[in-house]
């Protein structure tokens, strides 16, 4: 089991969840670099996800923490229909910045779902941004790696 793997499975035990997602930006799409509790029937579905759709794809575009409560029962306009299929309810994803960048560009983003209905607290969404930031250096040699290797 690589490093991220490991890191997503120990956020997975410390927020209660049961699904976890790590997806690495390149352009104006998001690439699964890491998932674990993702039904393989949607892994197709979450491989590669356009900035802007899903959650993972909303929190890339707005910078910003997204959450539904119930996914099973409300996609908010936000998820796609297949998201109703990984079993989750309670889901939030968070961007990861790369800080080394004026501001901090998007260069990824951390999900995790839980199978019953969930608020996440201001607390929990700031504890999973910060637990995001501890995959940035790897997000980076990512695309350093890739890079180099083109």
């Amino acid at each position: 089991m690589n490093e991220c793997n490991q890191k997503l499975l120990d956020i997975m035990v410390e927020f209660d969840c049961q699904t976890g997602t790590l997806h690495r930006a390149k352009g104006d799409l998001l690439y699964l670099v890491s998932s674990a509790g993702v039904p393989d029937f949607l892994m197709d579905k979450i491989e590669k996800i356009p900035f802007g759709k899903g959650i993972a794809g909303v929190a890339a575009q707005s910078a910003n923490p997204v959450e539904l409560c119930n996914l099973q029962q409300d996609l908010g306009g936000v998820a796609k229909e297949n998201a109703r299929k990984t079993g989750a309810a309670g889901s939030l994803a968070v961007p990861v910045f790369d800080k080394k960048e004026g501001g901090g560009r998007v260069i990824g983003t951390l999900g995790v779902g839980k199978v019953v209905p969930y608020d996440f607290s201001t607390e929990e969404k700031k504890r999973l941004s910060e637990l995001g930031q501890e995959f940035a250096k790897q997000l980076i040699s990512e695309d350093l790696n890739e890079s180099l290797s083109h």
